[in-house]
């Protein structure tokens, strides 16, 4: 037996009892006539005392111990003189009488500690040390208990969780596919899926009413903080229903995740918000709401007045900060050199401060009017104390440099509280987007997303104009998930392939098999994605998904752990009818 208890079990109410412990040399603190070790395994951190009478038969193995060291004691509880009240076991110690190293160790090139000096680069490198510190045990554990509370409400809402395939046919709209040579069919290639969207759409034809499954999906795009090549996703679909159903099944999952795994209980019921509200004032699709700072538009009454940058401007709106008229000439430089920087793309800041007074203090005041001032004022609906912040140019890009400002204003006056929690369902998005380089419409989700009723007609005369039945949930300015209401009716579905410049060819070529089902009788359907990884990093209150994936990719897309991807060997390429440039040789099935 090499234990009876673990690092993390024994209480006050364990004194006196005989005790074996396993686990990892967390530190050793020689004290002269007595040695102090923390022996830490999964479950938490013991002290061990190696007092003076015991070190003269143990000297060899507490000599010999180091960090990270793998050992066997044994001893006897008792209750701790200097009690560490951060730990559960802080109230007790196990005297050691009978030390065993079961596995020396290398000293690790960082510091296992919830504060460790590696930085992320190396972490990943040695990411089975990095697990097991206690934030990423966290976080796992965190993982873990979400992924069954998934389970339990979906299970008891009547889902049934169903496998999908991962080798599936290649489908190009969207993002890039990782794609899989086919050994036994030369030059042909499979796909690991984006989604499992056509295979659960197939689920509700065939009649299972209420599908989900907890899934790995792949998807070869460019890489960020909330983003890896590999990820996982809450699927879902249902028969028989419209928007308003889904958005109230999943919104009772949310609120059933939040209160079960972060006691946090949400009463009342999620706004929705318009797609186009969303953009005109918040400058993304993904609004935090957690604090107000809306956008104002002053196009109309702040051009015409001589002031250049102004007068050639598409757009010219801004934000009002409460109570920081206060700002000086350093803060508000700091503010111009934000919005200046590549990733925001800004050319300049304009603001205004509404002094207590009732004056006002701005960087144009030869251009305009204490009385034009005060005409900005009101349509902010500013106060004295209050700073206005500007910005102008082509909409577009100015919307997005002022979706920042108005988050690092949020972050400046501590309006991004991690433990508040606004959620929201963005709605009504467009079905289609123009793509001017290929000059053609994309579908804005998929191309299996049904328009809205009322908007039918206008696939025909203007599917700019077009409106999805399509819905984000968004939570403290982080997309959680998405999905829609599906096109069921074959006729629909070929008339949007014929929008999205399909060819019947192409487009049989690539869904004929779900256009073919479709004409056995597709009941009404829609569904949700939910990003597993980014729903376990808002509760954890970490930034970036790879703190809460157990073998994560860096930035590249690389393992940097176990060098992947990498190259194989000419033998291996041969076997796939491969060449080494990784196109299909001449021997290859033709297409």
């Amino acid at each position: 037996m090499y234990r009876t208890h673990t690092c993390g079990e024994l209480r006050i109410s364990d004194v006196d009892k005989s005790v074996t412990l396993s686990g990892w040399v967390q530190r050793v603190r020689n004290l002269g006539g007595m040695t102090f070790i923390d022996l830490r395994d999964r479950y938490g951190i013991t002290q061990l005392v190696v007092n003076s009478e015991a070190e003269d038969t143990l000297s060899q193995e507490v000599r010999n111990l180091g960090r990270e060291y793998v050992v066997q004691v044994t001893g006897k509880v008792a209750e701790r003189s200097s009690k560490n009240a951060k730990i559960p076991t802080g109230e007790v110690e196990v005297i050691t009488d009978g030390i065993k190293i079961l596995n020396s160790a290398d000293l690790p090139p960082f510091t296992i500690e919830d504060e460790t000096d590696g930085g992320e680069e190396l972490r990943m490198k040695y990411r089975y040390l990095d697990l097991r510190r206690n934030p990423a045990r966290r976080a796992l554990e965190l993982r873990h208990k979400m992924a069954l509370e998934v389970r339990k409400y979906m299970s008891d809402e009547g889902f049934i969780e169903v496998e999908t395939p991962v080798l599936m046919k290649s489908t190009p709209e969207g993002a890039r596919d990782f794609v899989v040579p086919s050994r036994m069919n030369p030059g042909q290639f499979y796909a690991l899926p984006q989604s499992p969207q056509v295979f659960k759409q197939l689920l509700m034809v065939a009649g299972y009413d209420r599908y989900f499954q907890i899934v790995k999906c792949f998807r070869d795009e460019d890489l960020r903080a909330d983003r890896q090549p590999e990820f996982t996703q809450i699927d879902c679909e249902m028969s028989f229903v419209d928007q308003e159903d889904v958005l109230n099944t999943f919104e009772g999952m949310t609120k059933h995740l939040f209160k079960t795994l972060r006691n946090v209980e949400i009463k009342e019921e999620f706004p929705r918000m318009p797609f186009a509200d969303a953009m005109k004032y918040y400058g993304t699709d993904k609004p935090d709401i957690r604090f107000d700072m809306k956008f104002v538009d002053i196009t109309e009454t702040a051009s015409g007045r001589g002031f250049k940058v102004f007068d050639d401007a598409e757009y010219i709106g801004g934000i009002c900060a409460k109570g920081c008229a206060g700002y000086s000439r350093k803060d508000l430089d700091k503010l111009t050199d934000f919005v200046k920087r590549p990733q925001v793309g800004a050319k300049g800041l304009v603001y205004v401060k509404y002094n207590d007074d009732g004056s006002f203090k701005t960087s144009v005041d030869k251009f305009f009017s204490e009385e034009d001032f005060k005409a900005w004022a009101d349509e902010f609906g500013a106060r004295p104390g209050d700073l206005i912040l500007i910005l102008a140019g082509e909409k577009k890009r100015t919307l997005t440099a002022l979706c920042e400002l108005r988050l690092e204003m949020g972050n400046r006056l501590g309006l991004r509280d991690k433990n508040k929690f606004s959620p929201l369902w963005v709605v009504d998005f467009p079905l289609l987007e123009w793509d001017d380089e290929t000059e053609r419409y994309y579908a804005m989700h998929h191309p299996f997303t049904s328009p809205k009723d009322e908007d039918l007609e206008l696939l025909d005369a203007n599917p700019a104009e077009v409106r999805a039945n399509a819905y984000d949930l968004v939570i403290n300015g982080v997309e959680i998930g998405g999905g829609s209401i599906r096109i069921h009716n074959d006729v629909l579905q070929q008339k949007m392939f014929k929008v999205l410049g399909f060819t019947e060819q192409e487009a049989e070529n690539q869904f004929g098999f779900l256009m073919n089902a479709f004409k056995y009788g597709a009941p009404p359907h829609g569904g949700v994605a939910f990003g597993f990884d980014r729903w376990v990093s808002l509760f954890a209150g970490v930034e970036s998904i790879r703190e809460v994936i157990a073998f994560p990719k860096n930035n590249s897309g690389r393992d940097v752990m176990n060098d992947a991807p990498s190259s194989i060997s000419k033998a291996q390429l041969e076997e796939l009818m491969l060449d080494l440039k990784g196109e299909a040789v001449k021997k290859a099935t033709p297409q």
